[in-house]
């Protein structure tokens, strides 16, 4: 009896202990990156993209490999998904096709209705609403640099964009102190973010912060958009002085050099943003372990520390 699949959408859907559990493993496996155990042989990984990816795509193809899998990768145009057939047959052919399916797309809804009718895990690996993954590579990161996201105080700064969003969703997981410097006009309604605090000045975000971050100011599919609003938000060594004295930089990436941050940050010991970059793959296994287990698949558990469920492979049809 197959069981209901692990999906990775939304971080505050997932229990904290869970989540914790993702991040340890994720830990051990960057601990045998030159050794990666086979955790995935044999299984499939179907990655769909509406948008351009460097570290996405790079991350969840590598992590596949490394482990013992396979990877197809699809452009939005190159497969049927809600257009010329529905999403409920598309889940259902790509549930007998593979095990799980990574999938980079704007329409949050859309993400959410495919694992709604898939058998097999699906992984959001960005839309216009949040970026889970990314989140989680950043709590390594963060992790590493301070032993733990307890109690760390991190600023964002500029636009309340779907890593900000994420960021939200994360901090009663890891236990962080989060304010955000936003543009008075972009700030969301502030009863509903469960205590994080919103200002107007990032001199005041950034006051004794361990970590600041922010994001691009324009988005892929945002060109046009106005900037101007964003430029009192932009971190330079001023900036970075008003937080702790072993406060780090942390972006996602891609970065538009001189917007939403300057060169000569970008330049000191406090960019952490190759470190944050790298631990997305390391982060990304530990989700597709997670997401595999539970799923009628085999995950190959041996010479791991970890002891995980390890079910037996079945047929994904019922």
């Amino acid at each position: 009896m197959i069981q209901t699949p692990n999906h990775f959408i939304n971080l505050n859907e997932i229990p904290t202990q869970t989540i914790r559990e993702i991040m340890g493993h994720g830990h051990r496996l960057k601990q045998q990156k030159f050794a990666p155990p086979q955790l995935f042989d044999g299984m499939s990984l179907a990655m769909i993209f509406d948008k351009k990816s460097t570290r996405t795509r790079l991350s969840f193809e590598v992590a596949m490999k490394q482990l013992g899998g396979h990877t197809i990768v699809m452009g939005i145009d190159e497969i049927q998904l809600g257009g010329a057939e529905s999403v409920e047959d598309t889940a259902k052919v790509l549930s007998r096709f593979v095990d799980g399916v990574m999938i980079r797309i704007g329409n949050h809804e859309l993400v959410e209705e495919l694992a709604t009718h898939s058998s097999i895990p699906v992984i959001n690996a960005l839309t216009n609403e949040s970026h889970p993954c990314q989140i989680m590579a950043d709590m390594m990161t963060i992790e590493e640099k301070f032993g733990s996201t307890s109690g760390v105080k991190i600023a964002w700064m500029g636009d309340y964009n779907n890593v900000a969003k994420t960021f939200i969703q994360a901090a009663p997981k890891f236990g962080f102190e989060l304010v955000m410097a936003i543009p008075p006009s972009l700030q969301p309604d502030s009863s509903n973010l469960n205590g994080i605090k919103i200002v107007d000045d990032p001199y005041e975000a950034a006051e004794h912060a361990n970590v600041i971050v922010t994001d691009t100011w324009v988005s892929m599919g945002q060109e046009g958009k106005g900037t101007q609003i964003f430029q009192p938000y932009q971190v330079t060594k001023k900036l970075m002085a008003a937080a702790n004295p072993d406060a780090i930089f942390m972006h996602c990436m891609p970065i538009h050099r001189g917007e939403e941050v300057t060169d000569e940050v970008l330049s000191t010991p406090a960019c952490v943003i190759y470190d944050e970059a790298e631990n997305r793959l390391h982060a990304q296994k530990a989700i597709l372990a997670w997401c595999f287990e539970n799923s009628g698949v085999r995950v190959h558990y041996r010479n791991q520390n970890a002891n995980p469920r390890d079910n037996t492979r079945q047929s994904k049809q019922p």
